[in-house]
């Protein structure tokens, strides 16, 4: 494990799907991430940003299936102890899904479900985190977001956990408010009350970093996924839009506000103005010399501060 360990980063993102082929497929167009299996298991792929994974790809469990669990993405955050982090969320209310479990060279993980039932995972690696400090490259994940039953308990309890600090806030009208929050410095999405017509229970929500949101919102309709809300602007100039894939996996993508252009600098070539003549230069001056010279005038006297009341 590194010596500074970057407890509380959104490390990895993992979809569990029904139908691997139409995911890399779907995911690819849309996103325009590339798959590859992974070293440690093969049937397990890992999702690419050009060289960069950024997240795994791998069949629903039939355990799973039979419990009637759908496709679904999840979270991975980075703890320093992961059988020691699951006792700790189990005290504060979470249930663990999947107990600690050794994956060969890379580290150890868990899966919870917070005290309202929202899934997440816990990793901890035995050599470098996955993920990286500062903003979201192109084609990695650029936002998380918790849709709860009460945002503010959520809040202590992921507080306490990874020890994510609050950041901006913003007043959404009848929904209340919409607490944004992060770690080092840096955003890494938000947490709101569901409303009441949002039928799905409280979960995390993934959103990719693409070009464009709306270029990725008709491809989704195209393939045979949902646009279940936007394409739309957010604060800042972004736009988002919140999808679902055709397996029934929700997820949503992130496009940033375009920066400005730079203006033009004038080009070195561009040509002087023209010089006067040496005639016109010497009416000038003589025009000038014949007018009188003006008086200088006294700058006027500036007025004293005025003393506030005692």
């Amino acid at each position: 494990m590194p010596k500074t360990f970057p407890r509380g980063r959104i490390c990895w993102n993992e979809l569990m799907t029904t139908d691997l082929k139409a995911a890399q497929s779907f995911y690819k167009a849309v996103v325009g991430w590339g798959a590859r299996p992974s070293e440690i298991e093969s049937s397990y792929l890992m999702w690419t940003a050009g060289p960069t994974p950024v997240g795994g790809l791998m069949a629903l469990p039939e355990d799973a299936k039979r419990m009637g669990t759908p496709p679904s993405w999840v979270m991975y955050v980075a703890v320093p102890d992961v059988d020691e982090s699951v006792r700790q969320a189990v005290s504060l209310g979470a249930r663990a899904y999947v107990q600690p479990q050794d994956i060969p060279t890379m580290g150890r993980f868990a899966v919870l479900g917070d005290p309202q039932g929202a899934t997440f995972a816990l990793f901890t690696s035995k050599t470098e985190v996955p993920g990286h400090d500062g903003p979201a490259k192109p084609g990695e994940f650029s936002w998380h977001e918790l849709a709860a039953s009460d945002w503010r308990t959520a809040w202590e309890f992921y507080e306490r956990l990874f020890g994510w600090v609050k950041m901006d806030a913003m007043d959404m009208g009848p929904v209340g408010t919409y607490q944004m929050f992060g770690r080092a410095g840096q955003m890494l999405g938000g947490m709101y009350n569901k409303p009441r017509e949002m039928s799905a229970p409280p979960h995390w929500l993934c959103y990719a970093l693409v070009p464009s949101a709306d270029g990725a919102a008709a491809l989704v309709q195209r393939l045979g996924g949902k646009v279940l809300n936007g394409p739309m602007d957010i604060p800042g100039g972004g736009r988002i839009a919140q999808c679902m894939d055709p397996q029934g996996a929700a997820f949503a993508v992130h496009a940033n506000a375009p920066q400005a252009k730079a203006a033009p600098k004038p080009s070195r070539s561009a040509k002087k103005p023209a010089k006067k003549p040496a005639k016109a230069k010497k009416a000038t001056k003589a025009k000038k010399a014949k007018k009188p010279a003006k008086k200088a005038r006294r700058p006027a006297p500036r007025s004293k501060p005025r003393r506030g009341r005692r």
